[in-house]
């Protein structure tokens, strides 16, 4: 049995694992916006925590549900996305999705509006600080330049 030192376990970083989906229908991409208690909401794709026994597929299907009332398909994997937000790191798990059925079930608590933007609406609302995490753009135009791998590169279970 190994036992960890409180010095190591101080260096161990904080790794968040999560999921986001950029959906895309007729030119438009799916986006949250969300009340964070700020002065401003912030937008996002539907996106949150993987959570305990849930792989990350499973999660990106229930998150968007759950924030934006849509049941989706999943048609390919963006790929792994690690930044630091707040001291935290972040592995955020990139899909790509197209809409299949609309749920009208309610929205998460902070979810203030579900919103089919443009790409370049997207773009002003970047440029003018309004995103939820330094990774949205990027996704959007990595879905946008066709850049997605086969679901099977994920192996879950």
């Amino acid at each position: 049995m190994t036992f960890e030192t409180p010095a190591r376990a101080a260096c161990r970083p904080h790794i968040r694992a999560t999921v986001a989906c950029v959906i895309q229908h007729q030119g438009r991409i799916l986006m949250v916006e969300e009340d964070r208690g700020g002065p401003v909401t912030l937008y996002n794709q539907p996106a949150g925590h993987i959570e305990a026994g849930e792989g990350p597929i499973a999660a990106a299907h229930r998150e968007v549900k759950e924030e934006t009332a849509w049941e989706v398909t999943l048609d390919g994997y963006l790929g792994l996305y690690v930044f630091e937000l707040h001291g935290l790191t972040f592995h955020s798990h990139g899909f790509i999705a197209s809409p299949a059925r609309f749920l009208d079930t309610p929205l998460d608590d902070d979810i203030h509006a579900v919103h089919w933007l443009t790409p370049d609406e997207i773009r002003a609302l970047d440029a003018n600080g309004r995103m939820r995490s330094p990774r949205v753009l990027p996704r959007v135009e990595d879905a946008l330049a066709g850049q997605a791998f086969p679901l099977a590169v994920i192996h879950e279970g």
